[in-house]
């Protein structure tokens, strides 16, 4: 009885706080995620290996120790590469980093819903092709690869069953996830119909995908509340309520191959400047191994992600008046002005003022076209 009323009081709790802060939003300009930003041991081998789906390097940059340890608090140097997916530069870059005295191993290979873990996810045209591919490197080769089993689903509702036959076939989409060492990928591949700016694939690129499109934490926290910060510091759109859901879900039982009865909390964030880049936080409700202490800066594997702005030190304001333990204003390896904070579910942002728009001008409404496919 007492875990019965816990789950409504906290149901209570997010769906009130949800509602005392969709409407004061502040218009800070932000972008969806910029950026994923990982740090590796090997920068020519994970640059050779975005390449294949479709990124190269557009920048590299580099600090000295002391200004390591006034932006990002790490006592090392560093060198970065800039990442993009062929022309698309408003969101679903990826920066690699190269700290020279590395903090330590990272969340590293783990399983399913392992506290700390982010994953990366992006669009395909061939899902069973990249699948195939992870298979073949963790049986043959025995690296440390872990794919799902892709799955078909409707997550949107588009489609209604009872229409559906051979001739008007359903909507969805398949999606897998392939757990790693360095970073975890998810893939999906819609059918039946496309998002414009949200995934776009240049059939040149090797392995058919797209840019990041959105971005997944597996968390800990007292309440989903803690995440609205998101909302009243950063500017963005919380997608509606926290919500439990898991294995009543096929999408996510499979990409989080949860067990029957295994059920997690769900807050997704949009930017209203953006439609794509996305973030959603899972909350796995039940014992989880925990790996967040190696989810900070200077360890290796995905630690960070950036936003930009044209307001950087408004929003450096309302992230302060937050409370969040945040570092000064300077410049970053890109000679960009930014800072770096840390949320209170361990996320590390750094914010980066952007004075140009960029060329490829993001989405800010949903458009569905639908296909015959």
């Amino acid at each position: 009885m007492k875990k019965i009323f816990t789950f409504y009081l906290l149901l209570f709790i997010s769906n009130y706080c949800f509602g005392q802060v969709k409407d004061s939003i502040p218009n800070t300009g932000v972008s969806g995620i910029y950026e994923a930003i990982i740090a590796t041991n090997n920068a020519q081998h994970h640059i050779k290996y975005f390449a294949e789906f479709g990124f190269t390097v557009v920048d590299s940059g580099y600090l000295n120790k002391e200004q390591c340890m006034r932006l990002y608090g790490v006592t090392s140097s560093l060198k970065s590469y800039r990442l993009q997916n062929e022309d698309i530069d408003s969101h679903g870059l990826i920066r690699l980093i190269v700290w020279d005295k590395p903090l330590g191993p990272g969340v590293g290979y783990s399983e399913p819903e392992t506290i700390g873990n982010r994953m990366l996810v992006m669009k395909t045209n061939d899902i069973i092709r990249l699948i195939d591919i992870f298979k073949m490197l963790r049986f043959e080769k025995q690296q440390k690869w872990l794919p799902t089993e892709p799955i078909f689903d409707d997550p949107l509702r588009i489609t209604k069953n009872s229409e559906t036959d051979f001739f008007k076939r359903p909507v969805g989409v398949r999606e897998s996830a392939v757990y790693g060492e360095f970073f975890t990928h998810v893939f999906f591949q819609r059918y039946g119909y496309e998002i414009p700016g949200y995934g776009t694939i240049n059939d040149k690129t090797a392995l058919k995908t797209s840019e990041l499109t959105h971005h997944d934490w597996i968390i800990k926290v007292d309440s989903m509340q803690q995440l609205m910060y998101l909302q009243t510091a950063l500017g963005l759109k919380a997608e509606r309520a926290a919500e439990i859901d898991g294995d009543n879900l096929k999408g996510p039982k499979a990409v989080f191959m949860m067990k029957d009865g295994q059920t997690h909390w769900y807050q997704g964030f949009v930017s209203p400047n953006n439609i794509c880049g996305k973030l959603k936080f899972f909350m796995p409700l039940g014992p989880k191994p925990d790996r967040s202490a190696h989810q900070r800066l200077g360890e290796l594997g995905l630690t960070l992600h950036s936003f930009y702005t044209k307001k950087l030190d408004y929003i450096y304001m309302l992230v302060k008046r937050h409370g969040l333990k945040v570092s000064e204003i300077s410049e970053n390896e890109f000679r960009e002005n930014s800072f770096v904070f840390c949320g209170p579910e361990g996320a590390s942002w750094q914010i980066i003022e952007r004075r140009n728009d960029p060329k490829n001008i993001p989405k800010i409404k949903t458009d569905f076209i639908f296909t015959k496919n």
